[in-house]
């Protein structure tokens, strides 16, 4: 192979541009494909391709995989597998859960995957609910409760706290299978209620009902599946919710319950009516919604949160070495990105570290938070100045991010808005976070548009300089080498960031490097 194609090769890996590993997930609902590249820790997604297959659909009933759902399902796969092969993927994992695994025909099935040249393992119900697991843990690293994976033929349930799970379940629970429990002869109210109890009592009969208690402190639910997303949306829609991805949105226990109230009353030809809802997901969510009633009441968890991380996300996270684990998922997200779009996670990093005292991360910030800002701030430079700063404030609230909350997005839009000196934030920032936290943020960016408009975010500028706050007074001290750094955009620039200190300014000027 010739250096440059080796140069491009490696490139295209570190900037997440190149196919590095593809995941087949064979669900009882959808058959589904994703290539991921990028660092795994938070894996780009560079191709999600689904087959809707219903392949547990008959399940209940037959105990077989449906011959027609099997046809559907096979054309997705041999044209996944074609795929898979053209882009020289190696690194391919095969998995099928709860359909696969229950049906009596479920082996020739498998022997069908072999013939294409796939190469199927069938989860255990404990193996699923672990891996769901696994990917809540690698989303949340401090997540601490409890796991429901919500899939077409099986709910998974596990316990997890300090990056370490326990108490795996499955149950024949999945959305195919809930109408089952729906009561013969009832309707409105009372049918839901008697499907609440029937509900409740198999999730009682599989052990969780004093064994899944919650932690008394942080205590929530974790809701792992394309139905309990849908759920998601149609709340954010119901509150006119600024941000789009259903990834981490989190609602108190009372909140939880009045959703999932509302949804188990609601016209599944209503639902089919919404932004964002499939029909498949429409028709599932109000017997969902009443699963989710059932969940509420057994576990009794502080408040309810939305996992788009899940069973294909544990599976990278299983294979991770220890200090990978150990990374920062935002971090990781945020230098690949920064990186494909011209900026150095050093140089974010000598950005912060310059910037550090005298707009650090204080009472709503974190220094994580500050960093990812300094590097999508870095990024935005890059995009052409007519459509900056609404491109770069989209990537802070809409991106799917790993690791951070509604108000950190926040917070990262306000840092990447100052530096681009737009102090007037847009009034959905203000719905995510509270004034205070915002200026914590405007603070970081105005102190990076400084760093990085003094030297043209060059080394030796800030090996030259420093910014500190000395006496009561917000300092800039150049070497003599560099004086001439001190132009007329700096003094507006380091008048600007002094003055939402609340504190004067001067400028030092020394003869002697070791003296900054």
């Amino acid at each position: 192979m010739s250096y440059p194609r080796r140069r491009a090769e490696r490139e295209g890996a570190i900037l997440g541009s190149r196919p590095e590993r593809a995941i087949i997930d064979i669900g009882s609902n959808t058959v589904r494909l994703v290539v991921y590249g990028g660092a795994m820790r938070a894996p780009t997604v560079l191709l999600n391709e689904k087959v809707t297959a219903r392949l547990g659909r008959e399940i209940a009933v037959t105990g077989r995989l449906a011959e027609d759902a099997m046809a559907l399902a096979l054309r997705g796969l041999r044209r996944f597998a074609l795929l898979l092969a053209d882009l020289g993927i190696r690194d391919i994992e095969t998995v099928a859960t709860a359909a696969v695994r229950e049906a009596s025909n479920g082996p020739a099935f498998l022997e069908e995957l072999r013939a294409i040249g796939l190469m199927p393992r069938v989860l255990s119900g404990e193996e699923e609910a672990l891996l769901s697991a696994h990917g809540v843990i690698g989303a949340f690293p401090a997540a601490r409760g409890v796991v429901a994976d919500l899939g077409g033929g099986s709910l998974e349930l596990v316990r997890v706290a300090d990056g370490r799970c326990e108490g795996a379940s499955s149950l024949p629970l999945g959305t195919l299978r809930l109408p089952d429990h729906r009561p013969s002869g009832r309707k409105g109210a009372a049918a839901r209620s008697a499907m609440r109890k029937s509900l409740d009592r198999a999730i009682r009969k599989a052990g969780w009902d004093d064994a899944a208690r919650l932690p008394a402190e942080n205590g929530a639910l974790y809701l792992v599946g394309g139905t309990w997303r849908a759920m998601a949306i149609y709340a954010m829609a119901a509150r006119g919710w600024p941000l789009s991805d259903p990834h981490g949105f989190a609602l108190d226990a009372a909140a939880a319950g009045e959703l999932a109230a509302a949804l188990a009353a609601s016209d599944v030809e209503a639902l089919k009516g919404r932004e964002r809802i499939s029909s498949m997901r429409a028709e599932k969510l109000p017997d969902a919604a009443v699963l989710l009633e059932a969940l509420l009441a057994r576990l009794a968890p502080e408040r309810v949160v939305f996992s788009s991380w899940g069973l294909r996300e544990g599976l990278i996270y299983d294979r991770l070495p220890a200090h990978s684990r150990a990374a920062d998922p935002l971090l990781a997200g945020v230098a690949v990105f920064a990186s494909q779009r011209g900026t150095e996670p050093t140089l974010a990093t000598r950005m912060a570290a310059w910037t550090l005292d005298a707009a650090p991360a204080r009472t709503h910030g974190s220094e994580r938070l500050r960093l990812a800002a300094t590097m999508l701030g870095l990024a935005s430079m890059q995009i052409e100045p007519n459509i900056r700063l609404p491109q770069a404030i989209n990537w802070a609230l809409h991106k799917r991010w790993i690791g951070i909350d509604a108000k950190g997005r926040a917070m990262l839009a306000a840092a990447i808005a100052a530096n681009g000196n737009q102090l007037s934030l847009p009034a959905e920032l203000r719905a995510l976070a509270c004034p205070e936290a915002l200026e914590e943020a405007v603070r970081w960016g105005l102190a990076l548009r400084l760093a990085r408009r003094l030297g043209a975010q060059s080394r030796r500028s800030l090996e030259a300089s420093r910014l500190l706050v000395d006496g009561g007074a917000l300092v800039l001290r150049l070497a003599e080498s560099h004086a001439a750094l001190f132009g007329s955009p700096t003094e507006k620039d380091i008048k600007l960031i002094a003055q939402r200190l609340g504190l004067p300014w001067r400028l030092e000027v020394v003869a002697d490097e070791s003296l900054l």
